[in-house]
């Protein structure tokens, strides 16, 4: 019983009036993260394109919990609408903790020589220079009160690469280097600063980069048990969750199918 009590002690750490920004919320692992972080007592700014969804997901979080909800909808990859967005924050929505880039998808499964110019620049605008846009921002509100903590959600893809997945992995090994780049950056900032890799996610990523052949997409997962947006936001809950010294750099999660990013074994 001694050490039960004591294990609650050091890892029940209250969430009460923390405020965290998530990316991408509007489906996939943003919205899971949402609803896992708001029912843990996270008060939580949602963020994405697609204001229906957004007001969908505020009324959700708003009926299951206590949570405080405010919406922003802008696109990551427009550097001003990212500035006038969360300029626009009431003083007290400021206060942010945590940032969860989210936001990201793959457009295309081309060889290089094949790629379309299009999918490139919509890759590389949201998952690079949206993080950029977005971190930048919300850094320059946790920096001067010497707190916070930034989770990147990258990707397998970000440690591996795999037949024609050339320019997603190239952004993604881009999150890899950035997330390592901005822990050296904010170290002296108090701020945490990690990222989670996943493997197989069964979630609109696939009818995304198949640009909405929803056939194609679901053989992506045929004969395997992926990943679940709840399974990644239960490891954002983790990593939030730990003691104030202690920081989760980097976690890769796979389905138990999934030996690497080109190797699956289906059933």
């Amino acid at each position: 019983m001694v050490v039960l009590s004591i294990f609650a002690k050091r890892f029940n750490h209250s969430a009460m009036n923390k405020i965290a920004l998530i990316t991408g919320a509007t489906s996939g692992i943003g919205k899971a993260t949402a609803i896992t972080l708001s029912s843990n007592g996270w008060d939580i700014i949602i963020t994405g394109r697609r204001e229906n969804l957004l007001n969908e997901l505020k009324n959700l979080i708003q009926q299951t919990s206590a949570a405080k909800v405010y919406s922003l909808s802008f696109d990551v990859r427009d550097r001003e609408q990212v500035n006038r967005a969360i300029d626009s924050l009431p003083e007290n929505w400021k206060k942010i903790d945590l940032l969860v880039n989210n936001a990201g998808l793959a457009s295309g499964l081309d060889p290089l020589h094949e790629g379309d110019y299009e999918d490139w620049e919509k890759m590389i605008d949201t998952n690079v220079k949206g993080l950029l846009y977005v971190s930048q921002k919300v850094a320059n509100l946790m920096i001067p009160r010497q707190k916070g903590q930034i989770i990147n959600i990258s990707s397998i893809a970000g440690k591996e690469v795999y037949p024609a997945g050339n320019v997603y992995c190239a952004t993604k090994h881009a999150v890899d280097s950035l997330t390592k780049a901005m822990r050296l950056d904010f170290l002296k900032y108090n701020i945490k600063v990690g990222s989670i890799s996943p493997g197989m996610v069964e979630t609109e990523f696939s009818i995304v980069r198949f640009h909405g052949d929803t056939t194609r997409a679901s053989n992506v997962y045929n004969g395997i048990t992926p990943l679940s947006a709840e399974d990644i936001a239960e490891t954002v809950l983790f990593m939030v969750s730990r003691p104030p010294h202690v920081s989760i750099d980097d976690v890769i999660i796979m389905p138990t199918a999934q030996g690497s990013a080109r190797d699956v074994h289906r059933q």
